[in-house]
């Protein structure tokens, strides 16, 4: 089963055939959001928004153990991740193209 963590802009997948979701308690605490199980291209996909739906959590609070051991209990054995980077120039402000 492949995994797919969404990064900034990717908080859910159009494509992907919902089949549920799942909340899991984990030693490392709460994963980011619930994970949700469905299908994408005829394929078994859990899917997490790394920042929570709504990107309620900032990139130092992501309890990246927790996500993964959730992934893990799952059954996932493969994991893709998205990302979108920002600007590490102080005259880049947010929102500058």
């Amino acid at each position: 089963m492949i995994g797919i963590i969404g990064g900034s802009g990717l908080y859910r997948m159009e494509e992907l055939t919902l089949r549920g979701e799942e909340r899991i308690k984990t030693p490392f605490g709460n994963p980011s959001d619930a994970y949700i199980l469905g299908e994408l291209g005829g394929r078994e996909v859990v899917f997490l928004p790394r920042h929570g739906r709504g990107h309620t959590i900032t990139p130092t609070e992501i309890n990246f153990r927790a996500n993964i051991y959730g992934f893990k209990t799952l059954g996932v054995e493969r994991i893709v991740s998205v990302s979108a980077v920002g600007s590490l120039k102080a005259e880049l402000k947010p929102t500058t193209w």
